[in-house]
């Protein structure tokens, strides 16, 4: 997510990065891709149906919590906003380097926000099956966490992070303030504020109570994305750049989860409470100096194009794993696979979890040819 042109190394070889890149960035963008594409290709609930107790609670953490809570998965999204945050630090020196000027990016930034926003709002349509107004999908919510990111990324960094602090505090106040019957049970489900701006805005409420407004806290974690960005940018060596984006994530951890234990509110991640978007954020900052000291600091970088390749075409994979992979692919590909397995008398839940993963095979495969081809579709 983020400018994914092609450098001039030698394409023959995956195992060299396109040059003037952050290797370990791209990395952590495609683990994160690579985890929504598994999602996609079912190998999760795969994995749920095959009711093994060992394997229960770890097949849990890739599954949302009902309401409360925080499992592995409440991460994913905030580190697909965050990377964006990173990657847009990058894209925008590159612009400025070649002479954009500051209304030329923002034309730029404008236009992206609106495929975002389109191809977000267009996917629950997919979903639906008919015409839709819906803004809960990811891209409709980044699609506004970019643009207040981009508005402010010339502010001096602590600047910037009071404007995501006020905006999570903001949002946190209106849920226990702003209380218009039947939307007034602060953060219980679906009698929330949230709640209330989405009967506004759409008219209706998500049966899964996600809210449209979570885009405005979660904008914090594309400003801390870029915020880190500019840090790695910056002077410094890598160690020391790894050290401090580590040391704010402990903060935001700690901030976070204290908030949750003392009561201050919930953690609960389809309503973005404070708690959740500040303790997300700083394991997301965690992340990213891992990556950042292990790939680039100490130079582990074999194998990290495994994941890497499918971070090249994040909204292309992600539109495609979306709209097709569970719904389409998926069971296509289970006419030959769960059908072959069946004739061996392989059990149907270990016949689906071996099905999923070839089509989490063939996902890769079809990120792999992309990349060998320099077919990268930005917008």
């Amino acid at each position: 997510m983020g400018d994914t042109a092609a450098g001039t190394d030698d394409r023959s070889n995956p195992m060299n990065a396109p040059s003037g890149r952050l290797f370990s960035l791209d990395v952590y963008r495609g683990l994160v891709m690579t985890l929504l594409v598994a999602e996609g290709a079912g190998v999760y609930g795969a994995l749920r149906g095959l009711e093994i107790s060992w394997l229960d609670p770890i097949a849990d953490q890739f599954f949302h919590p009902a309401y409360g809570g925080f499992t592995f998965w409440d991460l994913v999204q905030p580190a697909f906003m965050f990377i964006v945050g990173v990657s847009m630090v990058f894209s925008m020196r590159k612009r400025a380097e070649r002479g954009d000027t500051w209304a030329r990016r923002f034309m730029h930034i404008v236009r992206r926000c609106l495929i975002l926003f389109l191809l977000g709002t267009g996917l629950h349509c997919i979903y639906a099956g008919e015409l839709v107004w819906e803004l809960w999908n990811v891209l409709t919510q980044l699609s506004v966490t970019i643009l207040i990111a981009f508005l402010i990324m010339g502010w001096p960094m602590m600047a910037q992070l009071g404007v995501s602090l006020a905006l999570i505090g903001a949002t946190g106040l209106a849920y226990r303030f702003i209380h218009v019957a039947p939307y007034d049970q602060t953060f219980a489900a679906g009698a929330n504020f949230g709640a209330y701006v989405d009967m506004l805005l759409m008219g209706k409420i998500n049966t899964d109570h996600w809210v449209a407004i979570n885009c405005v806290p979660t904008a914090a974690h594309t400003i801390w994305g870029a915020l880190a960005g500019k840090l790695l940018i910056g002077p410094g060596s890598i160690h020391k750049k790894a050290a401090t984006i580590a040391m704010w994530g402990v903060v935001a951890v700690v901030v976070g989860y204290g908030m949750s234990y003392f009561g201050v509110a919930p953690m609960i991640k389809r309503i973005c409470t404070s708690p959740y978007v500040i303790a997300s954020g700083g394991w997301c900052l965690l992340a990213l100096a891992f990556f950042y000291w292990i790939i680039d600091g100490l130079g582990l970088k074999r194998g990290g194009w495994i994941v890497a390749v499918v971070g090249t075409n994040p909204i292309l994979i992600y539109l495609i794993t979306e709209s097709l992979a569970h719904t389409w692919l998926n069971p296509k590909v289970g006419v030959f696979v769960e059908g072959a397995l069946g004739l061996v008398n392989v059990s149907q839940p270990t016949a689906a979890l071996i099905n999923a993963l070839v089509v989490w095979a063939l996902l890769w495969g079809l990120c792999f040819w992309l990349y060998l081809k320099r077919a990268f579709v930005k917008i």
